[in-house]
């Protein structure tokens, strides 16, 4: 009995893992034969759990959705992202989900065992939330984004840009990515046929999604660099390029927008920075504790003196 029990839960954990498996997939990583796969899909489903199956040669099994929501599997690594994920949520960062994220972790944590409570709770001691205004996403909006991530289904989506023009688009989506107080939208565009960013709280889906899709490779390492190194690049409406007297790795950990450094030496480097306005850049470049040379635009060179005589009347109060 205990030995059906732990293979039913490890059941549950491949089919929560993964949207589609076929007989034989499970078989195997169960170790198990086709025929002692359906008793125990059967059990799962005495149980609550609404698996489906399909038949023929490209059926299988997925866990579907049902009239009510069975238990839920979840390891320690998924326990401690969920209950810091509620947390976060409860601070305010998805709108309208603040007071049913303080409901669910109630119950989660009653249930925690002590060895995760203490990972938690060391978590929760060592930081700090730094409380700020900005665009909130509606939760139901990331669950459907989320949804056709998962189950590789086009999202259609009506979208409002940043200067206001709305659109409808249809999309590949990739993956879903948080950046500071904002979530972006990594997907393929199969109208302009390349790579986009949306920010989620500009996205306003359209139901049904579908058709399927065979998931394509991003050109980026990953889908958080791509949104880091193009959201901040596509926004700026002012840009310069200058010589920095210091190491590439050093000006790119300095910066506090993402840059990509041409290297000259190991003590020089060439960047292109940008921001929305000349002053704004002034100070990004002052962060560097380090001399630099601007190659070109002259407004830049005005700022960095208006802000100069800012600091020296300042100094002179003393």
């Amino acid at each position: 009995m205990l030995e059906t029990s732990a293979r039913l839960l490890r059941l549950l954990s491949l089919l929560q893992a993964r949207r589609d498996w076929t007989g034989q997939e499970l078989a195997e990583r169960l170790g198990v034969t086709t025929r002692t796969l359906r008793t125990d899909v059967e059990r799962l489903r005495t149980l609550g759990y609404p698996v489906e199956a399909r038949p023929g040669v490209a059926g299988g099994y997925r866990l579907g959705a049902g009239a009510a929501l069975p238990p839920l599997l979840l390891d320690d690594e998924e326990a401690v992202a969920v209950v810091v994920g509620l947390r976060t949520a409860a601070g305010g960062s998805l709108a309208g989900i603040e007071e049913s994220s303080v409901r669910a972790l109630v119950k989660l944590e009653q249930v925690l065992p002590s060895r995760l409570r203490h990972r938690i709770g060391a978590l929760q001691a060592a930081t700090v939330a730094v409380p700020g205004t900005g665009p909130t996403v509606d939760p139901e909006v990331l669950t459907a984004v989320a949804s056709a991530i998962r189950a590789n289904e086009r999202l259609r989506f009506d979208y409002e840009s940043r200067g206001g023009i709305s659109s409808t688009r249809t999309t590949e989506p990739h993956r879903l990515v948080a950046w500071g107080r904002r979530w972006y939208l990594v997907a393929w565009d199969n109208e302009r046929e390349d790579w986009r960013t949306f920010r989620v709280d500009r996205i306003t889906p359209r139901t049904p999604t579908g058709p399927r899709f065979v998931p394509r490779e991003l050109p980026e390492q990953d889908a958080a660099q791509y949104v880091q190194s193009n959201v901040g690049v596509a926004a700026w409406h002012y840009r310069a390029r200058v010589r920095v007297h210091a190491s590439a790795e050093y000006v790119k950990a300095r910066m506090p927008i993402p840059i990509t450094p041409e290297v000259v030496d190991a003590d020089t480097c060439v960047i292109e920075v940008g921001s929305d306005a000349p002053h704004q850049l002034a100070l990004y470049l002052g962060l560097l504790d380090a001399d630099f040379e601007v190659l070109d635009n002259p407004e830049l060179a005005e700022a960095f003196k208006n802000l100069g005589d800012r600091y020296y009347r300042a100094a002179g109060v003393i």
